[in-house]
């Protein structure tokens, strides 16, 4: 618990960070390999902490599985245990991924309430009326999910589906509980996010019947038996994205290579609205900040929407930007937590409701503060290269449940920080 980051100020961060899988794809790739029995081979997964924790998540299912390096390779039992382990649950929210292939397989499923970042709630109710619509039976029972199909041998049943909001981890659930659904499943207002379409992709290659990944409208014709398959996990735009704002905040000079710069159109259009310049190279894109930037107006939103990942990234930009900035918040309530702790370093920010009014200064002030969750704890450590002295960031395990290397990364770039293991000293 003594672990934190001593940051300091920092000169312009310029050179070349390579960006290797994103942790939004790869937990749920992992559960998607539930879905057919033997070895399915994952590649290019970030060696975040989130990845061995679902590893445990799986093992508790009855797979064994094997994580080295960037690959991690599970294998996949004909017969399953339908209800995860609570302890392995627990610890990461992306577990209750595995709810939709377990009520596929097993036509039974039993997911404890999952734990995760402290963002604000995040309701299981589209996972679970998805379900209902596909034939189960769901609940909340004993602080567990409870899903089953409607009767002793009853099938899942193909159906059209409406989200009320295109949310990430329903869209997830319910795809993969409708590939082995009998007829065709129709999902209205479905999420767009690249992981999605990286899902979408991956349940292709083990033979799933999808159409429609990128758009608002998912069609599954199911009832395919699917086999094991061998899939790289696409780039993390969110980490690809963060080494932007530091650009961008420092008057940097970044290259970010290993993800799709069409995945972050809109964030790069906003990053260059503040003064920036980019472009894009072999496998990735170029980011220089002009000097210091100048304010700009977010607004979260579903994907193709600023990312709500990004909202402290873009609360740190803003402090110290030249000029006053909105953030408005449409995704999770909880998120403006990280406002108090960038106040703890000087910002002139506060909020109301959905939204943060946070007038430019020209210099944050350093202090010791505590991440909330992973990309508040990486919005910290950018913040603390524009403040003076040292600013210590505690909790420090949630950047590193996000970003591999972050350190490590940040110095080669020529940041000021180091991981410490000590006491506080205030």
């Amino acid at each position: 618990m003594n672990e934190h980051f001593v940051v300091r100020p920092a000169d312009a961060l310029a050179g070349t960070v390579d960006v290797v899988g994103a942790k939004n794809s790869v937990l749920k790739l992992m559960a998607a390999a539930l879905l057919a029995v033997g070895r399915t081979t994952i590649t290019n997964c970030p060696q975040i902490l989130d990845v061995p924790l679902m590893a445990d998540v799986l093992r508790s299912l009855g797979c064994e599985v094997a994580v080295d390096g960037d690959v991690v390779e599970i294998d996949v039992p004909a017969e399953l245990n339908s209800e995860a382990d609570y302890r392995s649950v627990s610890r990461l929210r992306a577990s209750v991924c595995v709810l939709g292939p377990l009520v596929a397989r097993c036509r039974r499923a039993v997911v404890p309430l999952p734990g995760g970042d402290a963002i604000g709630s995040r309701p299981l109710d589209m996972h679970q009326a998805g379900l209902r619509l596909l034939g189960a039976r769901s609940e909340i029972s004993h602080g567990c999910v409870v899903a089953e199909a409607d009767g002793p041998g009853a099938a899942l049943r193909g159906a059209q589906i409406w989200l009320d909001f295109p949310s990430v981890g329903a869209t997830e659930n319910i795809l993969m509980a409708s590939v082995f659904a009998e007829g065709t499943t129709v999902i209205d207002n479905a999420a767009r996010e690249p992981e999605i379409v990286d899902l979408v992709r991956m349940l292709q290659e083990m033979g799933a019947k999808i159409s429609g990944g990128g758009t608002s409208t998912l069609t599954v014709h199911g009832g395919a038996d699917l086999v094991p398959t061998t899939h790289r996990v696409i780039g993390d735009r969110i980490v690809g994205a963060t080494w932007a704002f530091a650009s961008v905040m420092t008057g940097g000079d970044v290259t970010v290579r290993g993800v799709d710069p069409h995945h972050l159109d809109l964030v790069l259009d906003k990053l260059t609205q503040a003064g920036a310049t980019y472009e894009a190279v072999s496998e990735g894109f170029r980011v220089r900040g002009n000097g210091r930037p100048r304010s700009v107006d977010w607004v979260t939103l579903p994907y193709p929407g600023f990312p709500t990942d990004l909202q402290p990234m873009a609360i740190a930009l803003s402090a110290v930007s030249e000029g006053t900035s909105m953030i408005t918040e449409n995704v999770f309530e909880g998120r403006f937590r990280f406002v108090e702790e960038m106040v703890r370093l000087g910002a002139d920010a506060r909020t109301d409701g959905h939204h943060a009014v946070v007038r430019g200064v020209p210099r944050l002030s350093s202090a010791p503060v505590w991440a909330s969750d992973i990309r508040a704890g990486a919005g910290l450590v950018l913040a603390g290269l524009l403040a003076d002295g040292e600013t210590e960031v505690w909790d420090v395990a949630h950047i590193d449940r996000g970003y591999p290397r972050f350190v490590e990364n940040l110095r080669a770039l020529g940041g000021n920080v180091e991981r410490v293991n000590a006491p506080p000293a205030r």
